[in-house]
């Protein structure tokens, strides 16, 4: 059995942080896109990440760690950007396609780097990889999403 220590605690955090954006995120890319299913899409993805948050801080809490609140600064200014993207934008769902596929690429790689490089107890483990399956089928998914805008 791993021991929970401090680092892990970071490490999660910074996922939660992470979390946090893309709820966000998402939540606006919903506001800014007009096509129904976009909408429904982005909107999803927003409560996925919003329940995705609270597991990751059931399972920080549950080894007796602090969480941290809010998001980063990084996802305030992704989320800006993708504001002026979809002001600037004559495609804007496409725009906003293309920023979801990135972010959900970049979130498997956090999740990566988390399960790969760290000793985790087996429930955190079981969390964070069963988190990162249902990103991964998300993305394989999101191409059909693509041939709607």
């Amino acid at each position: 059995m791993s021991t929970y220590t401090e680092e892990v605690g970071k490490k999660l955090n910074g996922l939660l942080e992470r979390t946090y954006d893309a709820e966000k995120g998402f939540k606006n890319a919903a506001e800014n896109i007009s096509n129904p299913a976009l909408k429904n899409y982005f909107n999803s993805k927003a409560k996925e990440r919003y329940n995705f948050g609270h597991e990751l801080k059931d399972e920080i809490k549950s080894f007796n760690q602090e969480i941290d609140k809010g998001g980063s600064l990084t996802g305030t200014a992704h989320r800006a950007w993708m504001d002026i993207k979809a002001l600037l934008s004559l495609d804007n769902e496409e725009s906003m396609l293309e920023e979801s596929i990135r972010g959900e690429k970049t979130a498997i790689a956090d999740y990566d780097e988390v399960l790969n490089e760290t000793t985790l107890p087996s429930s955190t483990k079981t969390v964070l990889e069963a988190q990162k399956n249902k990103i991964q089928t998300g993305l394989e998914n999101i191409k059909s999403l693509e041939d709607i805008h």
